[in-house]
């Protein structure tokens, strides 16, 4: 066989050229694969407020008291106030009192009751024209007595109320804020079962 005719042999060089190409391919690879959890690694961790995570929740709206105030204040009209509002904070929303204001007959510390007309009296007018504190019990009544905004002279004309415990339960009012439930008279001294099933139908709150 001649030499033109012989099979064509790789040389050595050759085969270490190949293989040299094939091992810094494999490298650059790596390098790219090491480089990228390196940058990842690196990279800052995003962090969520708790404030940001509840942003879109919706919180429970807390209760509210609706309010007529009127009389000798600067705006008379309906407020919506927190359920804990007291005759002082109606007082404010509504301007302060007026010229004119019978200001020593409001009671500011009463806690209010929802519905209730808040009425403030002028010098000179009428106590008959007035509720406890200067208020009126709740638009609309059902004639029944409001534990809320009654005052001494309401009280004593439930049955077996006589003026001390009128007084009694305007002083628990004072001290506990306002009446949730009729029940809670039982906790008025000297109220019990039988005297609260008698007053029952006869009050509110």
């Amino acid at each position: 066989m001649t030499a033109e005719h012989a099979p064509e042999r790789s040389s050595p060089g050759r085969r270490l050229g190949l293989g040299a190409a094939v091992v810094v391919v494999i490298l650059a690879l790596a390098v790219t694969v090491v480089i990228g959890i390196l940058r990842g690694a690196s990279a800052p961790v995003e962090q969520v407020s708790v404030e940001a995570s509840t942003a879109g929740t919706d919180a429970a709206a807390p209760p509210l008291l609706y309010v007529h105030v009127s009389g000798a204040v600067a705006a008379p009209g309906l407020y919506v106030l927190d359920e804990h509002a007291r005759v002082v904070d109606a007082i404010a929303a509504a301007g302060g009192f007026a010229d004119g204001a019978d200001e020593g007959a409001v009671n500011l510390a009463r806690p209010l009751s929802d519905g209730e007309q808040l009425h403030v009296g002028r010098v000179g007018e009428a106590p008959a024209d007035l509720g406890a504190g200067g208020a009126r019990g709740p638009v609309g009544g059902d004639g029944r007595v409001n534990l809320n905004t009654a005052d001494t002279t309401e009280l004593d004309t439930l049955p077996r109320i006589g003026p001390a415990m009128a007084q009694r339960i305007i002083e628990w009012r004072d001290a506990n804020g306002r009446f949730t439930s009729v029940e809670d008279l039982l906790a008025v001294p000297g109220i019990g079962d039988k005297m609260l099933e008698a007053l029952r139908d006869l009050v509110t709150v």
